[in-house]
């Protein structure tokens, strides 16, 4: 595949940003057709769907970042010359084309493509079909700067293809595919995952823990349970499950406070068999199922554990490998736990809505990868590439 300078892709990047400006009517009619073809029983897949002024703006922002961001091609990792002359650089270097397969969300298509091209990569984007006005427009919008700056069109492609042909092309894909990354729940996951013949990074599913140690603020600890389960209920990072302790100081009381809270905030909240005896109006887990279950509503689990040994056993059996988080002002328990938790990220008094590539520093994300190889967690522009050696000899020979 050509590598493209920085400048060429920063020039498409800044076209790309008054381009979206400019046909930001034609983006905003688009969607409002999916919308209006949209069944609503499902809101966190409605919400995730909507395109306004404010999404438009972060399109444009997330563009901006990327183009702001160095080159994260050709870069050196290491540089040494072996005792027979032969020296030997690593560099970063692209995949070549990626797929992305997603559900719902229209800004995908922007993060997404921007990421892939400053990356130097190729990306085939497969939307959901909820989405496809929205996408369609937003494609052209990327072809058009391509065309501008006399590139391929090729290099973004939008894919429109139902579920037998998607099979069929992760089977026998009509072109080179090195990398797919399917964002959405575990069935999608599963589907790429039993087909795909190439390397695939997943995106799982969120199912977030909390803990609340004995030594938590408890001041702090409702703010964040509120603030993780309330603020964006069909984010991945959001919040799902609750463990209290029962050697809190005043646990019953305060189980009960935390509860009458969450109720009052409109969530419905599931208790274990532990906490029922402090929640008896509460309908208990119905099933184990629910346990594994991210609920993407104002839904939760408020149950109990009699000490951090069983919440961390529970959380790295039930958990999606997100993101969890531990509230306690003990801050030997905290790096204990923070040690032994598996998930991508894991958190200190704050709640689990940080793990997104904007709020960590990264800048637009790709996904949030709960896969531990090549790289978990939020996959920004340093993360979508790979490496390639390059060796020099003079006439060496091994021997």
């Amino acid at each position: 595949m050509k590598l493209l300078s920085k400048e060429i892709k920063n020039k498409v990047l800044d076209a790309m940003m008054q381009i979206i400006k400019s046909r930001k009517t034609e983006i905003l009619e688009a969607n409002q057709k999916d919308l209006d073809a949209f069944d609503r029983d499902d809101q966190a897949l409605y919400d995730r769907l909507v395109v306004n002024d404010v999404k438009i703006a972060g399109m444009i922002q997330a563009i901006q970042e990327v183009r702001n961001q160095d080159d994260p091609v050709s870069q050196e990792i290491s540089n040494i010359t072996l005792d027979s002359g032969l020296k030997i650089i690593n560099k970063t270097a692209p995949f070549g084309t990626i797929m992305i397969i997603y559900e719902s969300r229209p800004d995908v298509t922007i993060e997404a493509a921007v990421l892939a091209f400053k990356a130097n990569n190729k990306i085939l984007l497969k939307g959901g079909k909820e989405a496809y006005h929205s996408n369609v427009v937003l494609v052209d919008c990327w072809k058009q700067a391509l065309r501008e700056n006399d590139l391929d069109e090729s290099w973004i492609t939008m894919l429109q293809m139902n579920r037998a042909e998607t099979q069929e092309f992760l089977r026998n894909p009509d072109q080179p595919l090195d990398l797919i990354v399917p964002r959405g729940g575990e069935r999608l996951i599963d589907f790429v995952k039993q087909h795909a013949k190439c390397a695939v990074l997943v995106s799982g599913r969120g199912n977030n823990f909390l803990y609340v140690h004995p030594e938590a603020d408890w001041k702090k600890t409702i703010e964040v349970i509120i603030n993780a389960k309330t603020d964006k209920i069909s984010g991945c990072n959001a919040l799902d499950k609750v463990l209290v302790d029962k050697n809190l100081p005043e646990y019953e009381s305060r189980i009960k406070e935390l509860n009458q809270i969450l109720i009052a905030k409109g969530v419905e909240v599931l208790a274990d068999t532990n906490s029922k005896e402090a929640l008896p109006e509460n309908e208990v887990v119905p099933t184990e199922d629910t346990w594994y279950e991210e609920f993407l509503a104002m839904k939760i689990v408020l149950g109990a554990v009699s000490g951090m040994d069983e919440a961390m056993q529970k959380i790295n059996t039930y958990s999606g490998g997100h993101s969890s988080a531990i509230m306690t002002q003990d801050v030997e328990a905290a790096t204990k736990f923070m040690e032994n938790i598996d998930t991508a990220a894991v958190y200190h008094n704050a709640s689990t809505r940080f793990t997104d590539g904007g709020q960590m520093g990264v800048g637009a994300e790709l996904a949030i990868s709960t896969d531990k190889l090549h790289h978990r967690g939020p996959l920004g522009l340093k993360q979508l590439v790979t490496n390639k050696y390059y060796v020099y000899g003079d006439g060496h020979v091994r021997v």
